[in-house]
Protein backbone atom coordinates (compact mmCIF):
# COMPACT_ATOMS: atom_id res chain seq x y z
CA UNK A 1 0.00 0.00 0.00
CA UNK A 2 1.58 3.56 -0.49
CA UNK A 3 2.65 5.60 2.15
CA UNK A 4 2.74 8.77 3.15
CA UNK A 5 6.16 10.46 2.04
CA UNK A 6 8.08 10.44 5.10
CA UNK A 7 11.31 11.84 3.90
CA UNK A 8 12.97 14.86 4.60
CA UNK A 9 11.03 16.93 2.48
CA UNK A 10 8.02 16.06 4.03
CA UNK A 11 6.64 17.93 7.48
CA UNK A 12 2.95 16.59 8.67
CA UNK A 13 0.52 18.27 11.27
CA UNK A 14 -2.15 17.60 12.99
CA UNK A 15 -3.44 14.38 14.92
CA UNK A 16 -5.47 12.28 12.30
CA UNK A 17 -7.69 12.61 9.87
CA UNK A 18 -11.65 11.62 10.25
CA UNK A 19 -14.36 12.48 7.90
CA UNK A 20 -17.50 11.12 6.60
CA UNK A 21 -18.60 11.92 2.42
CA UNK A 22 -16.94 13.63 0.19
CA UNK A 23 -13.47 14.97 -0.83
CA UNK A 24 -12.40 18.10 -3.64
CA UNK A 25 -8.82 17.24 -4.05
CA UNK A 26 -7.65 21.52 -5.70
CA UNK A 27 -4.16 21.02 -7.69
CA UNK A 28 -2.45 24.24 -8.71
CA UNK A 29 0.18 24.20 -10.97
CA UNK A 30 2.06 27.17 -9.58
CA UNK A 31 2.88 29.28 -12.73
CA UNK A 32 1.14 27.41 -15.08
CA UNK A 33 -0.82 30.57 -16.88
CA UNK A 34 -2.93 30.90 -20.39
CA UNK A 35 -2.95 34.07 -21.83
CA UNK A 36 -1.79 37.64 -20.37
CA UNK A 37 -4.50 39.89 -19.05
CA UNK A 38 -6.05 42.64 -20.22
CA UNK A 39 -3.94 44.70 -17.63
CA UNK A 40 -0.59 42.62 -18.31
CA UNK A 41 1.47 45.94 -19.98
CA UNK A 42 1.10 47.37 -16.04
CA UNK A 43 3.04 44.71 -15.31
CA UNK A 44 5.33 44.36 -18.49
CA UNK A 45 3.91 40.91 -19.35
CA UNK A 46 2.00 41.76 -23.19
CA UNK A 47 2.17 38.86 -24.91
CA UNK A 48 2.94 36.31 -22.12
CA UNK A 49 1.19 32.76 -22.55
CA UNK A 50 3.17 30.28 -20.73
CA UNK A 51 0.76 27.29 -21.92
CA UNK A 52 0.10 28.91 -25.16
CA UNK A 53 3.72 30.41 -26.06
CA UNK A 54 5.09 27.03 -24.63
CA UNK A 55 3.09 24.89 -26.96
CA UNK A 56 3.80 26.95 -30.06
CA UNK A 57 7.84 27.12 -29.19
CA UNK A 58 7.91 23.08 -28.66
CA UNK A 59 6.21 22.46 -31.21
CA UNK A 60 3.12 20.96 -29.69
CA UNK A 61 2.03 19.35 -26.17
CA UNK A 62 0.91 16.35 -25.52
CA UNK A 63 -1.43 16.41 -22.09
CA UNK A 64 -4.11 13.67 -23.34
CA UNK A 65 -5.77 13.57 -19.66
CA UNK A 66 -5.86 17.48 -19.12
CA UNK A 67 -6.59 17.36 -23.12
CA UNK A 68 -9.47 15.41 -21.94
CA UNK A 69 -11.04 17.65 -20.15
CA UNK A 70 -10.83 20.60 -21.69
CA UNK A 71 -7.81 22.35 -21.89
CA UNK A 72 -7.38 22.59 -25.19
CA UNK A 73 -10.86 24.50 -25.27
CA UNK A 74 -9.90 27.03 -23.31
CA UNK A 75 -7.57 28.91 -25.63
CA UNK A 76 -5.97 27.40 -28.77
CA UNK A 77 -2.93 25.02 -27.84
CA UNK A 78 -0.59 23.21 -30.03
CA UNK A 79 -1.24 19.99 -29.68
CA UNK A 80 -3.94 20.07 -27.54
CA UNK A 81 -6.66 20.40 -29.54
CA UNK A 82 -10.58 20.69 -28.27
CA UNK A 83 -12.64 17.87 -27.62
CA UNK A 84 -16.76 17.62 -27.92
CA UNK A 85 -17.82 16.61 -25.62
CA UNK A 86 -14.61 17.03 -22.84
CA UNK A 87 -14.72 14.83 -20.24
CA UNK A 88 -15.02 17.54 -17.96
CA UNK A 89 -15.62 20.77 -16.95
CA UNK A 90 -13.74 24.02 -18.32
CA UNK A 91 -12.93 28.04 -18.39
CA UNK A 92 -10.68 30.15 -16.88
CA UNK A 93 -9.84 32.61 -14.26
CA UNK A 94 -9.11 36.59 -13.84
CA UNK A 95 -7.23 37.72 -10.86
CA UNK A 96 -8.99 40.72 -9.50
CA UNK A 97 -6.00 41.69 -6.89
CA UNK A 98 -3.05 43.60 -7.89
CA UNK A 99 -0.12 41.63 -8.40
CA UNK A 100 0.66 38.19 -9.74
CA UNK A 101 2.82 36.13 -6.93
CA UNK A 102 1.71 33.24 -5.27
CA UNK A 103 0.51 34.70 -2.09
CA UNK A 104 -1.64 36.78 -4.29
CA UNK A 105 -3.07 33.81 -6.19
CA UNK A 106 -3.66 31.65 -3.23
CA UNK A 107 -5.35 34.06 -1.01
CA UNK A 108 -7.91 34.85 -3.92
CA UNK A 109 -8.63 31.11 -4.94
CA UNK A 110 -10.15 31.21 -1.13
CA UNK A 111 -11.91 34.34 -0.77
CA UNK A 112 -9.42 37.30 -0.16
CA UNK A 113 -9.30 40.35 -2.98
CA UNK A 114 -5.90 42.35 -2.12
CA UNK A 115 -7.20 46.34 -2.74
CA UNK A 116 -3.32 47.00 -3.24
CA UNK A 117 -0.22 45.13 -3.94
CA UNK A 118 2.56 44.16 -1.71
CA UNK A 119 5.78 45.79 -1.55
CA UNK A 120 8.75 45.24 -3.97
CA UNK A 121 12.28 46.54 -3.90
CA UNK A 122 14.18 46.55 -7.38
CA UNK A 123 16.72 48.39 -5.93
CA UNK A 124 17.01 45.65 -3.13
CA UNK A 125 15.91 47.05 0.62
CA UNK A 126 16.61 49.57 2.94
CA UNK A 127 19.56 49.74 4.53
CA UNK A 128 18.33 50.32 7.86
CA UNK A 129 16.47 47.02 7.24
CA UNK A 130 19.96 45.24 6.68
CA UNK A 131 21.30 46.75 9.30
CA UNK A 132 18.55 45.58 11.60
CA UNK A 133 18.91 41.88 10.10
CA UNK A 134 22.88 41.59 10.38
CA UNK A 135 22.51 42.94 13.76
CA UNK A 136 19.48 40.38 15.20
CA UNK A 137 20.99 37.23 13.06
CA UNK A 138 24.47 38.44 13.83
CA UNK A 139 25.69 37.33 10.23
CA UNK A 140 26.76 40.57 7.27
CA UNK A 141 24.36 40.13 4.13
CA UNK A 142 25.63 39.53 0.69
CA UNK A 143 24.25 41.09 -2.15
CA UNK A 144 21.01 42.63 -1.22
CA UNK A 145 19.46 42.91 -5.26
CA UNK A 146 16.90 41.74 -7.37
CA UNK A 147 18.89 38.18 -8.69
CA UNK A 148 17.82 34.93 -10.17
CA UNK A 149 18.30 32.32 -7.22
CA UNK A 150 20.69 29.68 -9.63
CA UNK A 151 22.83 32.59 -10.33
CA UNK A 152 23.34 34.46 -7.51
CA UNK A 153 24.79 31.74 -5.49
CA UNK A 154 27.06 30.74 -8.21
CA UNK A 155 28.14 34.32 -8.01
CA UNK A 156 28.07 34.72 -3.87
CA UNK A 157 28.08 31.21 -2.56
CA UNK A 158 32.50 31.02 -2.27
CA UNK A 159 32.38 34.30 -0.44
CA UNK A 160 29.65 32.72 1.27
CA UNK A 161 31.51 29.54 2.71
CA UNK A 162 34.32 31.73 3.31
CA UNK A 163 32.42 34.22 5.27
CA UNK A 164 29.42 32.84 6.71
CA UNK A 165 27.63 35.91 5.60
CA UNK A 166 23.86 35.66 4.68
CA UNK A 167 23.15 35.69 0.76
CA UNK A 168 19.79 38.17 0.19
CA UNK A 169 17.67 38.85 -3.04
CA UNK A 170 14.99 39.65 -4.46
CA UNK A 171 12.51 39.84 -7.22
CA UNK A 172 10.16 41.59 -9.02
CA UNK A 173 7.56 39.74 -6.81
CA UNK A 174 7.32 40.91 -2.85
CA UNK A 175 9.56 38.74 -1.59
CA UNK A 176 12.99 38.69 0.30
CA UNK A 177 14.88 35.38 -0.01
CA UNK A 178 17.49 33.98 2.38
CA UNK A 179 19.99 31.82 0.97
CA UNK A 180 22.66 29.43 3.00
CA UNK A 181 24.53 26.54 2.55
CA UNK A 182 23.58 23.87 4.81
CA UNK A 183 27.24 22.99 5.96
CA UNK A 184 27.10 26.57 6.76
CA UNK A 185 24.46 27.44 8.40
CA UNK A 186 22.27 24.49 9.22
CA UNK A 187 18.61 24.51 7.56
CA UNK A 188 17.15 25.19 10.85
CA UNK A 189 19.18 27.89 11.82
CA UNK A 190 18.09 29.64 8.66
CA UNK A 191 14.44 28.85 9.43
CA UNK A 192 15.33 31.14 12.53
CA UNK A 193 16.77 33.73 10.49
CA UNK A 194 13.93 33.91 8.59
CA UNK A 195 11.47 34.61 11.04
CA UNK A 196 13.74 37.26 11.96
CA UNK A 197 13.53 38.58 8.85
CA UNK A 198 9.61 38.25 8.83
CA UNK A 199 9.51 40.31 12.18
CA UNK A 200 11.70 43.18 10.45
CA UNK A 201 9.05 43.32 7.90
CA UNK A 202 6.28 44.77 8.93
CA UNK A 203 4.42 47.96 7.98
CA UNK A 204 5.15 49.73 4.73
CA UNK A 205 7.89 46.85 4.12
CA UNK A 206 5.15 43.97 4.71
CA UNK A 207 6.58 42.04 2.15
CA UNK A 208 4.31 38.63 1.27
CA UNK A 209 7.00 36.00 1.70
CA UNK A 210 10.31 35.83 3.41
CA UNK A 211 11.85 32.28 1.76
CA UNK A 212 14.91 30.11 2.89
CA UNK A 213 16.91 29.03 0.31
CA UNK A 214 19.33 26.46 1.34
CA UNK A 215 21.73 24.90 -1.20
CA UNK A 216 24.67 21.85 -1.10
CA UNK A 217 27.52 21.47 -3.05
CA UNK A 218 30.54 23.79 -3.95
CA UNK A 219 31.47 26.80 -6.57
CA UNK A 220 30.29 25.47 -10.13
CA UNK A 221 28.35 22.75 -8.62
CA UNK A 222 26.15 24.94 -6.49
CA UNK A 223 22.12 23.14 -6.46
CA UNK A 224 19.37 24.57 -4.11
CA UNK A 225 17.32 21.74 -1.85
CA UNK A 226 13.99 21.03 -1.52
CA UNK A 227 14.67 21.89 1.82
CA UNK A 228 12.72 25.63 1.13
CA UNK A 229 10.74 27.20 3.22
CA UNK A 230 8.26 30.01 3.03
CA UNK A 231 7.66 32.85 6.18
CA UNK A 232 4.15 34.23 4.44
CA UNK A 233 2.18 37.14 6.36
CA UNK A 234 -1.33 35.97 7.10
CA UNK A 235 -4.21 36.48 4.93
CA UNK A 236 -5.85 39.48 6.43
CA UNK A 237 -9.72 37.98 6.90
CA UNK A 238 -11.34 34.93 7.04
CA UNK A 239 -10.54 32.26 3.87
CA UNK A 240 -12.83 29.45 3.05
CA UNK A 241 -10.20 27.34 4.75
CA UNK A 242 -11.29 29.16 7.70
CA UNK A 243 -14.65 28.27 7.13
CA UNK A 244 -14.55 24.60 6.63
CA UNK A 245 -12.39 23.96 9.43
CA UNK A 246 -14.67 25.78 11.79
CA UNK A 247 -17.83 23.85 9.77
CA UNK A 248 -15.68 20.41 10.77
CA UNK A 249 -14.71 19.52 7.49
CA UNK A 250 -11.40 18.27 7.05
CA UNK A 251 -8.75 20.70 5.05
CA UNK A 252 -5.13 19.28 4.28
CA UNK A 253 -2.62 21.11 3.01
CA UNK A 254 0.19 19.32 0.59
CA UNK A 255 2.94 21.17 -0.77
CA UNK A 256 3.81 24.89 0.70
CA UNK A 257 0.23 25.15 0.80
CA UNK A 258 0.73 25.44 5.31
CA UNK A 259 3.25 27.70 4.42
CA UNK A 260 1.08 30.46 1.90
CA UNK A 261 -1.58 30.14 5.16
CA UNK A 262 0.93 30.45 7.80
CA UNK A 263 -0.70 26.98 8.64
CA UNK A 264 -4.22 28.94 9.27
CA UNK A 265 -7.35 26.96 7.83
CA UNK A 266 -5.57 23.70 7.88
CA UNK A 267 -6.09 20.11 9.99
CA UNK A 268 -3.37 18.92 8.51
CA UNK A 269 -0.23 19.77 6.11
CA UNK A 270 2.60 17.83 4.60
CA UNK A 271 5.17 20.02 3.27
CA UNK A 272 6.36 18.20 0.40
CA UNK A 273 9.46 20.04 -1.80
CA UNK A 274 9.08 19.08 -5.11
CA UNK A 275 5.94 18.00 -7.50
CA UNK A 276 6.22 14.12 -7.84
CA UNK A 277 6.47 14.27 -3.76
CA UNK A 278 3.26 16.27 -4.16
CA UNK A 279 1.20 14.16 -6.49
CA UNK A 280 2.47 11.17 -4.93
CA UNK A 281 0.93 12.18 -1.36
CA UNK A 282 -2.29 12.93 -3.35
CA UNK A 283 -2.16 9.47 -4.47
CA UNK A 284 -1.53 8.24 -0.73
CA UNK A 285 -4.60 11.16 0.66
CA UNK A 286 -6.99 9.65 -2.36
CA UNK A 287 -6.46 6.19 -1.18
CA UNK A 288 -6.51 6.78 2.60
CA UNK A 289 -9.17 9.95 3.65
CA UNK A 290 -12.86 8.76 3.75
CA UNK A 291 -15.64 11.80 4.23
CA UNK A 292 -15.59 15.41 3.37
CA UNK A 293 -12.72 16.86 2.81
CA UNK A 294 -10.36 20.05 0.87
CA UNK A 295 -7.07 18.90 0.03
CA UNK A 296 -5.21 21.63 -1.17
CA UNK A 297 -2.07 21.39 -3.01
CA UNK A 298 0.92 22.93 -4.55
CA UNK A 299 2.80 21.98 -7.18
CA UNK A 300 6.00 24.50 -7.49
CA UNK A 301 8.38 23.07 -10.05
CA UNK A 302 6.57 24.68 -12.73
CA UNK A 303 7.59 28.52 -11.32
CA UNK A 304 10.73 27.29 -9.40
CA UNK A 305 12.30 24.87 -11.62
CA UNK A 306 11.73 26.26 -14.96
CA UNK A 307 9.36 29.27 -15.22
CA UNK A 308 12.22 31.36 -12.92
CA UNK A 309 14.92 29.51 -15.21
CA UNK A 310 13.19 30.09 -18.90
CA UNK A 311 13.69 25.83 -19.16
CA UNK A 312 11.11 24.97 -22.07
CA UNK A 313 11.80 21.35 -22.29
CA UNK A 314 11.88 21.24 -18.07
CA UNK A 315 8.60 23.08 -17.98
CA UNK A 316 7.13 20.51 -20.36
CA UNK A 317 8.32 17.35 -18.52
CA UNK A 318 6.47 18.58 -15.70
CA UNK A 319 3.16 18.99 -16.97
CA UNK A 320 3.59 15.89 -18.99
CA UNK A 321 4.36 14.07 -15.35
CA UNK A 322 1.40 16.33 -13.78
CA UNK A 323 -0.66 14.53 -16.48
CA UNK A 324 -0.09 11.26 -15.67
CA UNK A 325 0.09 11.35 -11.82
CA UNK A 326 -3.34 13.40 -12.07
CA UNK A 327 -5.89 10.92 -14.05
CA UNK A 328 -4.44 8.14 -11.80
CA UNK A 329 -5.63 10.25 -8.90
CA UNK A 330 -8.77 10.08 -10.04
CA UNK A 331 -8.98 6.25 -10.63
CA UNK A 332 -8.84 6.17 -7.10
CA UNK A 333 -12.41 8.58 -6.94
CA UNK A 334 -15.21 8.27 -5.21
CA UNK A 335 -18.80 8.91 -6.91
CA UNK A 336 -18.49 12.37 -4.95
CA UNK A 337 -15.46 13.57 -5.61
CA UNK A 338 -13.96 16.29 -7.09
CA UNK A 339 -10.59 17.15 -8.80
CA UNK A 340 -10.02 21.19 -9.66
CA UNK A 341 -6.85 22.28 -11.10
CA UNK A 342 -5.68 25.49 -11.88
CA UNK A 343 -2.88 27.70 -10.95
CA UNK A 344 -2.09 30.86 -8.98
CA UNK A 345 -0.26 33.35 -12.03
CA UNK A 346 1.41 32.61 -15.46
CA UNK A 347 5.88 32.22 -15.40
CA UNK A 348 6.39 31.88 -19.28
CA UNK A 349 9.21 30.47 -20.22
CA UNK A 350 9.30 31.56 -23.34
CA UNK A 351 9.76 35.67 -22.71
CA UNK A 352 13.22 37.26 -21.70
CA UNK A 353 11.59 37.76 -17.91
CA UNK A 354 12.71 35.61 -15.20
CA UNK A 355 9.42 36.15 -13.44
CA UNK A 356 6.21 35.97 -12.97
CA UNK A 357 3.57 36.96 -15.41
CA UNK A 358 -0.27 38.02 -15.50
CA UNK A 359 -2.10 35.96 -16.92
CA UNK A 360 -5.46 34.01 -16.31
CA UNK A 361 -5.03 30.69 -15.13
CA UNK A 362 -7.17 27.35 -16.57
CA UNK A 363 -9.65 26.00 -14.53
CA UNK A 364 -10.45 22.67 -15.18
CA UNK A 365 -12.67 20.08 -12.67
CA UNK A 366 -13.95 16.58 -13.14
CA UNK A 367 -16.01 13.53 -11.21
CA UNK A 368 -18.33 11.59 -11.20
CA UNK A 369 -20.93 14.13 -10.70
CA UNK A 370 -19.38 16.82 -13.49
CA UNK A 371 -21.62 18.07 -16.00
CA UNK A 372 -19.51 16.71 -19.17
CA UNK A 373 -18.30 19.93 -21.24
CA UNK A 374 -19.78 22.25 -18.82
CA UNK A 375 -18.34 25.76 -20.31
CA UNK A 376 -17.35 27.55 -17.24
CA UNK A 377 -16.58 30.73 -19.23
CA UNK A 378 -13.86 33.75 -17.69
CA UNK A 379 -14.73 34.21 -14.47
CA UNK A 380 -13.84 37.86 -13.12
CA UNK A 381 -12.03 36.86 -9.55
CA UNK A 382 -10.25 33.37 -8.48
CA UNK A 383 -13.00 34.12 -5.10
CA UNK A 384 -15.58 31.92 -7.89
CA UNK A 385 -14.07 28.99 -6.75
CA UNK A 386 -13.99 29.81 -3.29
CA UNK A 387 -17.63 30.57 -3.35
CA UNK A 388 -18.43 27.16 -5.23
CA UNK A 389 -15.96 25.46 -2.77
CA UNK A 390 -18.48 27.32 -0.21
CA UNK A 391 -22.06 25.93 -2.11
CA UNK A 392 -20.36 22.73 -2.55
CA UNK A 393 -19.76 22.38 1.46
CA UNK A 394 -23.13 23.96 2.04
CA UNK A 395 -21.21 26.63 4.24
CA UNK A 396 -24.28 29.50 4.74
CA UNK A 397 -23.55 33.44 4.44
CA UNK A 398 -19.97 33.20 2.04
CA UNK A 399 -20.53 36.03 0.10
CA UNK A 400 -17.49 36.51 -1.74
CA UNK A 401 -17.81 35.31 -5.27
CA UNK A 402 -19.83 33.99 -7.76
CA UNK A 403 -20.52 30.21 -7.49
CA UNK A 404 -20.63 28.71 -10.66
CA UNK A 405 -21.95 25.35 -8.85
CA UNK A 406 -24.99 25.09 -10.23
CA UNK A 407 -23.51 25.54 -13.91
CA UNK A 408 -20.22 22.18 -12.42
CA UNK A 409 -22.47 19.92 -11.67
CA UNK A 410 -25.25 17.53 -12.75
CA UNK A 411 -28.76 18.81 -12.59
CA UNK A 412 -29.80 15.52 -10.18
CA UNK A 413 -26.81 16.87 -7.65
CA UNK A 414 -28.11 20.64 -7.68
CA UNK A 415 -31.76 19.44 -7.27
CA UNK A 416 -30.89 16.99 -4.84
Amino acid sequence: MLQPDRSKRTRQTGKGIKMKNGRVFLVVLDGVGIGELPDAKLYGDEGSNTLGNLAEQLGGLTLPFLGSLGLGNIAPLKGIPAVTPAQGAYGKMAEASPGKDTITGHWEMTGVVLDRPFPVYPNGFPEDLVDALEKESGRKVLGNKVASGTEIIEELGAEHLATGALIVYTSADSVMQIAAHEEVIPVEELYRICTIARRLLQGEHRVARVIARPFQGSPGTFHRTTRRRDFAVEPPEATILDRLAAKGITTVGVGKIEDIFSNRGLVASYHTGDNLSTLKQLLFLASELTGPALVFANCVDFDTLYGHRNDLSGFARALTEADFYLEKLVTQFKPEDLLVVTADHGCDPTTPSTDHSREYVPLLITGEQVRKGANLGTRATFTDLAATLAEHFAVTDWAKGCSFYPELMNEKITKG
